[in-house]
């Protein structure tokens, strides 16, 4: 052989599309997408969200049909969020049968059957006057351990509603065992937590605010989500919320957090999510109205590293068209 020229030549797997598709090794499919959607009390039409184009806060009767069409394009989930049009200190809200969430849980209970799993996101700071996650002290702090009572009255509201899969994602200490315990102790013995266990405070979380409208309205979340200079720590929480019995377990956010994301994904025993948060989506949307990148191609390459890292599940706004793309 002439020592000219390589023995090995992996562009010849590469030639055509499809010998790409044949040898690829990471293939994202439509059912491990889950849509996240806002549904806000008192709209009589959606609203934009204009931090994150494409994007609406929905009234209940939009909700439905976006369900359905993300069902229709084969997607596997969606995570609603509610935004009341009342707030209180203590986020009386959340476990209202009658409020907005639980009343749109039991719209899309009715609807749906087994065509598409219905979560619903169970924390606060959407419900509180003042922001933040949980309850808080006279000095202004988040209380742990009262907030863990008024997260274990949340998911009894939601399972009673109808959420198939209810979805912690305040990063309180304790949270999936009062959860289950509430959950177990009301006969709801079947409905998963999806413990948000890796949730970092992360600068990438400001499109989202406007959609849910949850700001905290003083301070920051750096109190009890986690610092993003921290590796370790986010194996721990993981460990902790499985041994407490979490049946699933997110990493939010994704795409700053691939090491985070495939490590957990290498050690936990249950499936693996991956959030990819508003701010990732609306990067990638600026930059493609400016005519700076390819965004089909962006929207699949970055749903594509979630999965490679480890994913099991996505939750990314682009679910219903990526899915649609997928297929």
């Amino acid at each position: 052989m002439n020592a000219r020229f390589p023995a090995a030549r992996p562009r010849r797997l590469r030639r055509t599309p499809a010998l790409r598709r044949l040898v690829a090794e990471t293939r994202p499919r439509p059912e491990e997408l889950i849509l996240p959607m806002f549904v806000k009390e008192g709209l009589d039409e959606p609203n934009p969200v204009e931090s994150m184009p494409g994007v609406v806060q929905h009234t209940r009767e939009s909700v439905r049909k976006a369900t359905q069409e993300a069902a229709e394009a084969g997607v596997g989930a969606l995570m609603l969020f509610g935004v009341p049009q009342y707030k209180d200190e203590r986020g009386s809200a959340a476990d209202d049968p009658g409020g907005v969430l639980q009343r749109t849980l039991r719209d899309l209970d009715s609807d749906v059957g087994d065509a598409i799993v219905v979560m619903s996101d169970l924390c606060l700071d959407e419900f509180t006057s003042h922001g933040h996650c949980g309850l808080l002290t006279p000095t202004g702090e988040v209380d742990n351990d009262a907030t863990l009572e008024r997260y274990a009255s949340v998911a009894v509201a939601q399972a009673s509603a109808g959420a198939q899969v209810v979805a912690p994602s305040g990063m309180m200490d304790g949270q999936v065992a009062a959860i289950r315990a509430a959950l177990d102790g009301a006969g709801y013995t079947q409905v998963p937590i999806l413990s948000y266990a890796a949730k970092y405070a992360s600068a990438f979380y400001g499109p989202f605010r406007e959609a849910a409208e949850g700001a905290p309205r003083f301070g920051d979340r750096t109190g009890y989500q986690q610092d993003p200079a921290n590796a370790s720590e986010a194996l721990r929480e993981v460990a902790l919320d499985v041994a407490e019995g979490a049946d699933m377990v997110m990493v939010k956010p994704g795409l700053a957090y691939l090491d985070i994301l495939a490590e957990v994904a290498r050690t936990c025993p249950v499936p693996v999510s991956a959030y990819q948060v508003s701010g990732e989506y609306a990067m990638v949307e600026a930059a493609a109205q400016k005519g700076w990148l390819d965004r089909e191609r962006a929207v699949l390459e970055t749903i594509t590293s979630l999965r490679r890292a480890g994913a099991a599940q996505i939750l990314t706004y682009w679910a219903v068209e990526a899915a649609r793309l997928l297929r």
